[in-house]
């Protein structure tokens, strides 16, 4: 029941002995004297129908700003922005609207990667370490729910 769904995909990882020289750096880098600290995405300029989904804020409270620019907002389309983990609950925030507005609204849905920069900062600053920056890419989502114009 537990099965991998792909069985030639394995848990364990491998080792790559063509990347021994490029992962010298990683050795040299102890974790438990860094501090990790993920800096904030650089997000996309914020109109005032931009919602930016993410995991930490009440899911009605979200769905309902949501609601309140499309009805009261004078919004005919707003924007949904879900990255990582928060990509699921864009969606389900969008299919939510279109649920309850009967099928009136329509979605139109957009997916991207973003380029996240994280800072290493050395535990002990007497020590010869010096702070780093490590790069890697999140996935992210963006939602156009709208009217459609009346034909």
């Amino acid at each position: 029941m537990t099965e991998p769904r792909n069985p030639g995909m394995s848990s364990v990882p491998q080792s790559n002995p063509s990347h021994t020289e490029s992962s010298s750096q990683a050795v040299e880098m102890d974790p438990v004297e860094y501090t990790l600290r993920k800096r904030l995405p650089r997000k996309l300029p914020k109109r005032r129908n931009d919602v930016y989904v993410n995991m930490k804020t009440d899911f009605r409270a979200q769905l309902a700003r949501c609601q309140k620019l499309l009805d009261g907002g004078g919004h005919r389309e707003i924007c949904v922005h879900g990255l990582g983990l928060a990509i699921n609950r864009a969606i389900n925030i969008a299919l939510q609207l279109q649920a309850s507005s009967q099928g009136a609204l329509q979605l139109a849905a957009n997916t991207s990667t973003v380029e996240l920069i994280d800072d290493l900062e050395p535990e002990d600053p007497d020590e010869a370490g010096e702070p780093m920056t490590r790069t890697r890419n999140n996935s992210a989502i963006h939602i156009k729910v709208f009217y459609p114009d009346p034909q």
